[in-house]
């Protein structure tokens, strides 16, 4: 018995028959999207070799310059009183014996007279004088301004040095006038007499609840004064950041070069380099296993083997290095290098110049690592790239087989419609055999009928 599918008069199941038939029409597109894939798998696989690239040129910026090569570090026996940092110039070995005698302060001082409210016009108007440095400066107070509030946003507005604030102090008149100078050097006093007509008045000024003084430090005995609680000049190439004063109390000051810093800026060079080659190398197929979308890719093995003989190429200079292996850098069996902590820090410690010469270069020439970031950068251009190259050939390829999807899709799309109205063509004419036949039969049956009964 024939299995009826949506009523047809055939019995087939059409819409299956149509499925599996454009099942096989749809192979070539299956094909071209699984071409497309592989496009988009290698763009992202040359991006990713991209941005690798690129992460290994920023950690050469760091050795392309004598002075991250060249760092101190400063060790002290204790940050209660302040706080030091070296630059590159400060001296190797140097020990320092540093006493906070006095932190910098600018003046601080309240008016002596409190008001009510600091926004209601109650003081009087004319001039409000200002001394800043032995001099003095005449402010216009009109009445406009002459509310607390008013008063302070005009001697701000002044821009001499001094600035004011409002506080209150709970009592029945509460609000008073803060003044302070921006620097040690503003000391000032405040005259309100000019102010005339007003119910309430400032006053004088109380004396300075912080009076203005310079920072005063004593370096192995010397006495240093300066302006500001940070220091620059003090000890050459260390900056000197007070944080408390105390007489009697030393802080020591260590000097040497920083080898931590200087080891972690060469260890990110390795990790750079082995970022990428292992990269690279896992797209081969090696051993007949393995392979990435990029194996066989000429471009890519040229950068490795590029890298390569930058790495083990000697370099020319004026120091006792001339290869990275002097400085403990180790090849792998697969290519990746390692750096012998041990030969590394001999180098630092007996020939720094040398290693500063090598990696950084001298008197306008360039270094080796210097080198390396000039490649990386061309390699990485986003005009001239590897990148670059790849993205536009790759994606021209994406662009020209989306065009032949389409142009596929649209002829079978017509092939499906077709078929679809081949086969309903048939049930129709199935249909109507049918009712044909069962007409017939129907005859048949009343002929046999009229047949039998004569016959009795």
């Amino acid at each position: 018995m024939a299995i009826q599918f949506s009523g047809l008069a055939s019995g087939l199941d059409t819409s299956s028959i149509i499925s599996q038939l454009m099942s096989l029409e749809q192979l070539p597109i299956t094909r071209l999207q699984a071409d497309k894939t592989w496009q988009n798998n290698r763009l992202a696989a040359f991006t990713e070799l991209d941005t690798r690239l690129k992460s290994f040129a920023t950690a050469l910026k760091n050795l392309s310059t004598a002075d991250t090569l060249q760092q101190r570090a400063v060790k002290q026996n204790t940050t209660d009183y302040l706080t030091a940092s070296a630059s590159s110039t400060a001296l190797a070995g140097g020990r320092y014996q540093v006493e906070v005698v006095s932190l910098a302060q600018v003046q601080k001082s309240v008016t002596q007279v409190g008001v009510a409210s600091k926004t209601s016009s109650t003081f009087g108007t004319g001039t409000l004088d200002l001394t800043v440095g032995g001099t003095s400066h005449s402010i216009a107070i009109t009445a406009s301004n002459n509310s607390l509030e008013g008063i302070a946003q005009a001697i701000n507005d002044a821009g001499l040095g001094v600035s004011a604030a409002i506080i209150n102090d709970g009592s029945a008149n509460p609000y008073r006038l803060v003044l302070t100078g921006n620097d040690v050097g503003k000391t000032f006093t405040i005259d309100s007499s000019g102010l005339v007509g007003g119910a309430d008045t400032l006053g004088g000024m109380d004396p300075p609840v912080q009076a203005a003084s310079r920072a005063h430090v004593r370096i192995d005995t010397i006495d240093v004064y300066s302006d500001s609680n940070t220091l620059t000049e003090a000890i050459p190439g260390i900056t000197l950041d007070l944080v408390q004063a105390k007489a009697g109390s030393f802080t020591t000051l260590n000097v040497s070069v920083d080898q931590n810093s200087i080891k972690s800026a060469i260890q990110a060079f390795a990790k750079g380099y082995n970022d990428v080659v292992s990269f690279i190398t896992g797209q081969s197929v090696i051993d007949e296993q393995g392979g990435g979308v990029l194996g066989g890719d000429a471009g890519i093995n040229a950068i490795k083997r590029r890298l390569q003989n930058m790495l083990t190429t000697p370099f020319t200079n004026d120091g006792v290095f001339s290869t990275l292996s002097q400085l403990g850098f180790q090849t792998q069996k697969d290519g990746t290098i390692i750096v012998d902590d041990k030969t590394l820090g001999n180098a630092l410690d007996n020939n720094l110049d040398s290693v500063v010469n090598l990696l950084a270069g001298k008197g306008g020439s360039k270094g080796i690592a210097a080198q390396f970031q000039d490649y990386l950068n061309s390699m990485t251009s986003s005009t001239t790239g590897m990148l670059q190259g790849r993205k536009t050939s790759i994606t021209n390829n994406i662009k020209q087989i989306d065009t032949r999807i389409a142009s596929l899709q649209a002829r079978l799309d017509q092939r499906q419609k077709t078929l679809e109205a081949q086969f309903a063509a048939m049930e129709t004419l199935v249909s109507s055999l049918n009712s044909q036949s069962s007409y017939l039969n129907q005859q048949m049956t009343a002929l046999s009928n009229i047949m039998n009964y004569r016959s009795k």
